[in-house]
Formats: C-alpha cells, sequence, structure tokens
C-alpha cells in the first residue's frame, strides 16, 4: 500500500527531534495532530516506529531503519528546493542555530540586524542552550560554541574574537571581604557559581596566567544557569562573580565593580559556528556564514 508523503515525513520529523511538541512546532501543526498522524501510519504499516513516554521519544529499531532510509532522501528533496532560490532575487528560508547564553547576546544578536535587513526572506530561529547538545537531531542547522569545544568531525567557522573572562566583584563586598591575592584564596570567599547544563555539574573556574593553568572549585550563597543573573548577583554584592569581560566593562568603568585577580584572566578561543561537514548548504546558510564569519581587525 503507498504510504502518504505526509505521514513519512511526519514520522520523520519526529524521529529527528525526539519529541512531537517540538516536532508539530517544526511542522507547524498540533502536536495531537502530529500524534494521531503517526499512529496512522504505523497502523497502516502494522509496526511500531517510536517509543513514547512522558518525557521522551525515540525510534524503535524498526524506525531507525526507517529513518535511515528516509531521511537522507526527504534532506535531498529540501536541498533540492534551496537550491531553487539562486534563482530567485531574495533568498528565503528559516535557519535554526544552537548557541550558549553568551555568544547569543554578545555575538549573534548584534550581527543579525544588519543581515535580516538584507535579505528579509531570512528567518533566523536561536535556540539558548548552554548544553553541548546533538545539533542534528535536534533539527538545528548549526550551533555556536568556544572553539575548543566543537568536535572534530563538524565544520566550524570562527564568528568572533577570543574571549576573555574575568572575576569582578562590588566594592561593598571587597569592603567586607579583602579581596584574595592568589587564586587558592578564593575558596575562602563567597562566589556566584555557575551550573553546567550537559553533566548538570558546578563549574570550576579555569585561571591562566603567563601560561600557568589552574582550576580552582569556589564555594557560595547561589547559583546560576544564567549569565544576567550571575551579574546581577555580583553588582549586589553578594559574591564575587566569574563573567565575560564584554558584559562588565560598563561597571568596572563607573566603579560598580572592581576586578578580581585580574593577572589571572583567561583568554578562550573565540565563538566558532559549527555544522556538519556533509550538509549541503542552502544560499540562505552560506549568507549567513559569512556574514558572521569573523574578521580579524
Amino acid at each position: 500500500m503507498r504510504r502518504t508523503f505526509n505521514e513519512l515525513y511526519a514520522f520523520t520529523v519526529v524521529a529527528r527531534h525526539r519529541s512531537f511538541t517540538r516536532a508539530a512546532a517544526h511542522l507547524g501543526m498540533s502536536q495531537s495532530a502530529l500524534s494521531q498522524t503517526v499512529k496512522n501510519l504505523e497502523e497502516s504499516l502494522g509496526v511500531r516506529l517510536l517509543t513514547r513516554s512522558t518525557r521522551s521519544v525515540s525510534p524503535t529499531e524498526a524506525g531507525e531503519r526507517l529513518l535511515s532510509r528516509l531521511g537522507p532522501q526527504f534532506d535531498e528533496m529540501e536541498d533540492a528546493l534551496d537550491e531553487l532560490n539562486t534563482n530567485r532575487q531574495s533568498p528565503r528560508g528559516t535557519i535554526r542555530i544552537s548557541a550558549g547564553e553568551h555568544p547569543a547576546i554578545a555575538v549573534l544578536q548584534p550581527k543579525l540586524t544588519e543581515f535580516l535587513e538584507a535579505y528579509p526572506d531570512i528567518t533566523v530561529e536561536i535556540g539558548v542552550d548552554g548544553g553541548m547538545i546533538d545539533i542534528v537531531a535536534e533539527g538545528f542547522d548549526a550551533g555556536v560554541r568556544l572553539g575548543q569545544q566543537v568536535a572534530k568531525d563538524m565544520i566550524a567557522v570562527r564568528i568572533s574574537h577570543d574571549i576573555r573572562v574575568c572575576m569582578v566583584a562590588a566594592p561593598s563586598y571587597l569592603g567586607a571581604h579583602p579581596a584574595p591575592q592568589t587564586p587558592d584564596e578564593l575558596t575562602e570567599h563567597r562566589c556566584i557559581n555557575v551550573r553546567l547544563p550537559t553533566h548538570n555539574g558546578v563549574f570550576a573556574w579555569e585561571l591562566e596566567k603567563h601560561g600557568q593553568e589552574t582550576r580552582v572549585r569556589v564555594d557560595g550563597p547561589v547559583t546560576f544557569n544564567n549569565l544576567p543573573l550571575r551579574l546581577a548577583s555580583t553588582l549586589d554584592g553578594i559574591g564575587i562573580g566569574y563573567l565575560p569581560v564584554d558584559m562588565v566593562e560598563p561597571f568596572l568603568a563607573d566603579g560598580r565593580l572592581k576586578p578580581v585577580l585580574e593577572d589571572w584572566w583567561p583568554t578562550w578561543e573565540g565563538y566558532h559556528l559549527y555544522y556538519p561537514n556533509r550538509r549541503q548548504m542552502s544560499p540562505a546558510f552560506r549568507l549567513l556564514i559569512d556574514h558572521l564569519r569573523h574578521r580579524a581587525g
């Protein structure tokens, strides 16, 4: 029996997103309608394609086999349609990017204004996530992370200068707690901790001085996985903050924050946009990469 294109495509989207909610948003249909569509396909085939639980959706063995055959064919069809944009005066399409909080705020958003004005038929969606997700499985075209975090099997394009990270504190905090003179003394201070989403652990502060690197596990009254909250708590004098320099420069300039252990501030390799090396680039995606590409000076 011939299966409908819509049912098969709906299955591949759900299987790749591993979520009916995200797949329904991608397809522009209700979650209940999408669930019924996939159920109809399973009933007509007489085999279960997806394993469903209250928290996740994953392909069964049969579903994985079907996805491995159908997925690349649907990709080729989408690429063929994207190539038609080369014959259009204005490229179009939706580009989905997964990015950490800081690059989304400091790099992507400022650069998008000019790009979106130049190409009004292109839509960019940015999903902010500090974890190292599988961008292919989650349905993203590309991801943005620090250079050293990008997997070797990905194509990476630098989109920012190197990132310097600092330790700072409010004058009110330093008035009550004399500033540390060595990294080890940080363990005696109240610090603003950072929760890592990937492993759900607390981040050990990375410090560097003249090529000497060290990591310090600090303690403190609050822990956040959110950059603005870490900055606000540091400004409020709750403790010492560990933050990107560009976010605190205005507060250092007006005296609302003071540097701590400045000679130990580390510099990280800049942010890179990365994507699978097997991905055939659409004209819209190629234009965005060229616009975001970091150009020294």
